[in-house]
Parts: C-alpha cells; sequence; structure tokens
C-alpha cells in the first residue's frame, strides 16, 4: 500500500481541534522537574532538599532541625555524637540531626519514593494496529485497507491523579492536529499518574521522511509540560 504525505491537510479522526485550551487558573505552581505531586511537598532537610514527602514529615523535618543542639553532645562520633535514643537522621550525605530511629527509617523510605512523588511528566510513542473483527456466526474477519498501517498511542506517567491535556501539533506552524482531555490515574508498573491513548493517527515515519510534528502533555493540575515527542503524520492510503 502506497502512504502520501498530505501536508496540512486535516484528517477526518474524532477528537481532532484546532485550537489551544486556557490553562487552568486553578493550576499550582510549576517548580520544574522538582514540581511534586498535589499532595506531597520539598522536605526541606536542608535548603536544597527537594526529596517529596506529606506535609506532616516536612513538619517533623523542621522540628528535629529546631532542636537539633539539644540532641548531641561530646563523645565516640565527636561534638555531634546523638543522646541515648536518637540516631543521625542521614536524609542526605553529612546529615548529622539527632532523631529517633523511626524518623531515620521514614527519611530513607521517602529518598527511595521521591521520584515517583514528581511530576516528571514523562512521554513516549508506541504504535498499535487494528485487528480483525471475527464475524461469530460465520468466523470470517473483517479488515479495512488501514488495518495494517502502524498507528500512534501517546502514554505517559509521572503525572498527578486528574486531568492531562494531550496535543499532536504540526512543527511547521504549530497548529493542533490532535488534541483530547483525560484523567491520568494508577496503574501497576508506572509511577504517579499514568495514561495510555489510542489517536487514530497514522504512523507516517520511515526512510526519508522526518518528523513534521510533535507530542505534547500537559498536567492541568501543576501546570507542568512534558517535553515534545517527535513523529510524523498526515499521510493517506490511497
Amino acid at each position: 500500500m502506497n502512504r502520501t504525505l498530505l501536508g496540512l491537510a486535516a484528517v477526518a479522526i474524532a477528537g481532532f481541534g484546532a485550537t489551544l485550551p486556557a490553562t487552568s487558573a486553578a493550576a499550582a505552581a510549576d517548580y520544574g522537574p522538582d514540581t511534586c505531586r498535589q499532595g506531597y511537598v520539598w522536605r526541606g532537610a536542608k535548603p536544597s532538599d527537594l526529596v517529596c514527602v506529606t506535609p506532616g514529615n516536612r513538619d517533623q523535618t523542621a522540628l528535629d532541625n529546631s532542636v537539633k543542639h539539644t540532641r548531641w553532645t561530646s563523645g565516640a562520633y565527636g561534638a555531634h555524637t546523638c543522646l541515648t535514643g536518637y540516631v543521625w537522621r542521614e536524609a542526605f550525605d553529612g546529615d548529622d540531626v539527632c532523631v529517633h530511629p523511626r524518623v531515620r527509617s521514614q527519611a530513607a523510605a521517602d529518598n527511595a519514593a521521591s521520584p515517583g512523588r514528581k511530576v516528571a511528566a514523562k512521554l513516549w510513542i508506541s504504535k498499535y494496529t487494528i485487528k480483525p473483527k471475527i464475524d461469530d456466526k460465520t468466523g470470517t474477519g473483517t479488515t479495512t485497507s488501514t488495518d495494517d498501517i502502524p498507528k500512534l498511542k501517546i502514554n505517559g506517567s509521572h503525572y498527578n491523579y486528574g486531568q492531562v491535556r494531550l496535543f499532536v501539533r504540526y512543527s511547521a506552524t504549530n497548529r493542533v492536529a490532535y488534541s483530547v482531555t483525560l484523567g491520568a490515574s494508577a496503574h501497576a508498573g508506572f509511577a504517579g499518574g499514568s495514561f495510555g491513548r489510542k489517536t487514530g493517527l497514522f504512523d507516517c515515519s520511515g526512510p526519508g521522511k522526518p518528523a513534521n510534528a510533535y507530542a505534547q502533555a500537559h498536567d492541568l493540575v501543576s501546570g507542568r509540560w512534558s517535553a515534545r515527542v517527535p513523529i510524523r503524520i498526515g499521510c493517506a492510503v490511497l
């Protein structure tokens, strides 16, 4: 089958749009890749500590920092030896604030979990084809001339739980070829809010056919945008 580039001709697929949505006025500030998902905040064990934790754990961290001098004594580990019953928090290398053992364990757990609590806004493209429809009575399958041409699916993880807006735009003009708002939710094996959306757009990539468009996602809760993922669209079967 031959595929011909249609340039900027619109493809009649449900869900296509031509305008950009307004950014949600309720969106929180975007702090880049260190933006915490809704419900989490930076721990602040030191000014550069951007580990995402619950507000309660941040408050505990601030309290421990404020009384650290009262828990130090001179001993086997120098002037910052912990009083009996306390241990170094070790939220970061060199963190010698003395805390209860359970707090140190919580700090280690938060360090491990933090990457999945950030709005990293990861986006990637996969491909799919349409499976033949089997007639239950005759056992025969029905196909169309485009069933074997791969189509594009937009996938994402590390978003807030809530609404995400997906776009496909032509690179040269930034004109929207496809847009849809969907809900990012929890899925096993993926961090944060995740999703997968079949677009119906033909994959027009191939030797000598560079990308002419890109996919991008907008986390409407935080205002964070994903990176642009190059794709090629705009072809049809003759």
